[in-house]
């Protein structure tokens, strides 16, 4: 059986023990905050993240990708080990990771010996983002640990990636006026009026989705959502992610385990990579739809 190493990036917001568990190379987004530089779930932890946020009321965080020349680094390392690489990417509609990941391959392809050929690296564009990412990094790694093969792994993640659903409500605009992504004007209205924006991902983008009044709502919503798109709910493995509203995440962990009685559900904070564009008080539910919704690719 070939030995497998799991490359994925902080963006995938994996719970610590998933990481550990499985022994996942874990790439740490950089965080610009001020000036001052630091990396997403290294040297600064979701909560400590969003108390900056606080602190510096006016500083707009700016993550960068990391690059190739990162990834050439822990390629050449992890080949001198490993039979075999995955790497798990970020969707490449929301970030140049899985770019820098398949120009890495690419410069390898031209410099290694064939001891270590990058044709033993395979790359997926998961399409995805935060727990859907590690959502799909976590079904890899449990599947390789069960003792399949990495081509059987990879035809199964593909499938599950092209029907993985995130929906999420935004429980605070700030970091969307902050960023460009909404007006001064829209954010001061929909805080006015309590309006929480539902988002969702398709095929890798960002997309709008639907509203609703209320952070109470959010749950009820997020609940029918499952609901209604689900494909047998009980035999999953759902994914829940928040910031800085543990409380809201966990009644809706309770909620799901009432009413769908999932396989499993883990649950995780967004780290400063995603949070630097969710901001605070997200919440968001991520499960396999009944229909396809993306195109994921491997390289």
């Amino acid at each position: 059986m070939s030995k497998v190493k799991i490359i994925t990036d902080s963006c995938s917001d994996l719970p610590a023990e998933i990481i550990d568990s499985y022994d996942i190379e874990f790439l740490n987004i950089e965080v610009n905050i001020n000036n001052k530089t630091y990396y997403d779930r290294a040297d600064l932890q979701p909560a400590d993240f969003y108390q900056l946020l606080k602190e510096e009321e006016n500083g707009v965080p700016r993550t960068s990708r990391i690059t190739p020349a990162k990834f050439i680094e822990v390629y050449k390392k992890a080949l001198a080990e490993y039979d075999q690489l995955l790497v798990i990417a970020f969707s490449s509609k929301l970030s140049g990771i899985l770019e820098s990941a398949v120009l890495a391959k690419k410069e390898l392809n031209s410099t290694l010996d064939n001891e270590l050929d990058s044709d033993r690296i395979t790359i997926i564009d998961s399409k995805a983002a935060s727990v859907g990412q590690g959502l799909l990094v976590y079904r890899a790694a449990k599947w390789l640990q069960e003792g399949r093969e990495l081509d059987s792994v990879v035809e199964d993640l593909m499938a599950d990636a092209s029907r993985l659903e995130h929906i999420f409500a935004v429980g605070d605009l700030e970091m969307l006026k902050r960023g460009g992504r909404i007006s001064k004007t829209r954010a001061v209205m929909a805080n006015v009026l309590n309006i929480k924006p539902i988002l969702h991902i398709q095929d890798g983008k960002i997309l709008a989705h639907d509203r609703v009044r209320g952070k109470k709502r959010m749950i009820s919503y997020l609940l029918d959502q499952i609901e209604k798109k689900a494909d047998r709910p009980e035999s999953q493995v759902i994914a829940l992610t928040y910031s800085q509203n543990e409380k809201y995440a966990l009644k809706l962990k309770a909620e799901i385990e009432a009413r769908f009685k999932p396989k499993e559900i883990f649950i995780s904070e967004i780290g400063a990579a995603v949070g630097s564009h969710a901001g605070p008080g997200t919440l968001a539910v991520v499960f396999k739809n009944s229909e396809k919704v993306a195109e994921p690719e491997v390289y």
